[in-house]
């Protein structure tokens, strides 16, 4: 059967998916004080990391439209599959669900399945990885999404941050907090409930300590790691996420580990410096 997955521009795409005829991202878009940047191949991440820095404000996203994912969906494949950020934190996910009344209203019926990664970033690349390897193998469309949606349910993010900024201007973390989390080189080890919202797991003084006890929680969480792809992406520190990946390897042996750079909304809610880790 022939399928395609489209992913939302949370999701960073490896390159070989990016010239991939299966996959599609459709770009959400940030504005930083009415400067409107669309996620898409043309993200500029340093530029826009200087205007975050710069700006008292925190940008604002705005999830693909309705229509936007029905053209997604427009095409020959006779599976399609959408994942998006997690439904407790954007309208991504919803957007994509009336993309599919609207296409089913307007072209008839087509087998098409949204999947709420409840995750995000690289979080949405594995699942995205998990559908394409499930179609690979031949399984009917309604095998694909139940042996998809227990991985989701399966699956663990974490994530570091160099600076809470991002968090402090987007009203989720206290000014006070901020202030002397930064003034004591806090560094919050945070992750992902359930239902996919934000929670934070412990803290550390200095990046480099936080970054360890994140990964002491992924090896302690981690069940059959050899099994399992874990996926690193990080905002312009490359150097960072290497080393996350020894310390993980020095815990565990897993499958394979995959390591990307975030694109646009990812490089917003990490930060310059920030790490994020799926499994």
């Amino acid at each position: 059967m022939s399928y395609k997955i489209v992913v939302d521009s949370c999701g960073e795409l490896p390159k070989r998916c990016k010239q991939d005829e299966h996959f599609e991202s459709v770009p959400l878009v940030l504005d930083i004080d009415g400067h409107l940047v669309v996620d898409d191949e043309t993200f500029d991440q340093a530029d826009f990391l200087r205007r975050v820095a710069a700006s008292p404000n925190c940008p604002k996203s705005s999830c693909p439209s309705p229509q936007r994912y029905m053209e997604a969906y427009t095409c020959e494949a006779e599976h399609v599959y959408a994942v998006t950020l997690s439904g407790e934190l954007s309208g991504s996910c919803n957007s994509a669900e009336l993309g599919k009344k609207l296409y089913q209203e307007e072209k008839g019926e087509k087998k098409i399945h949204v999947f709420n990664s409840r995750s995000a970033s690289i979080g949405e690349t594995l699942i995205a990885l998990k559908i394409e390897a499930c179609e690979k193998a031949g399984m009917a469309f309604e095998e694909v999404v139940k042996t998809v949606e227990d991985y989701i349910a399966g699956q663990n993010t974490y994530f570091v941050l160099e600076s809470l900024e991002a968090l402090r201007k987007n009203g989720r973390l206290s000014n006070l907090k901020a202030f002397v989390a930064n003034a004591l080189n806090i560094k919050p080890v945070m992750g992902a409930t359930p239902i996919g919202t934000i929670c934070q797991l412990d803290q550390a003084r200095g990046i480099t300590r936080a970054l360890k006890k994140m990964v002491e929680y992924i090896a302690k969480d981690l069940k059959n790691p050899s099994e399992k792809t874990l996926a690193i992406s990080h905002c312009n520190c490359r150097q960072r996420a290497e080393m996350v990946k020894e310390e993980i390897l020095k815990q565990v042996s897993v499958k394979d580990i995959l390591i990307l750079d975030t694109a646009g909304v990812s490089s917003l809610y990490a930060s310059d410096g920030g790490i994020i880790v799926v499994v």
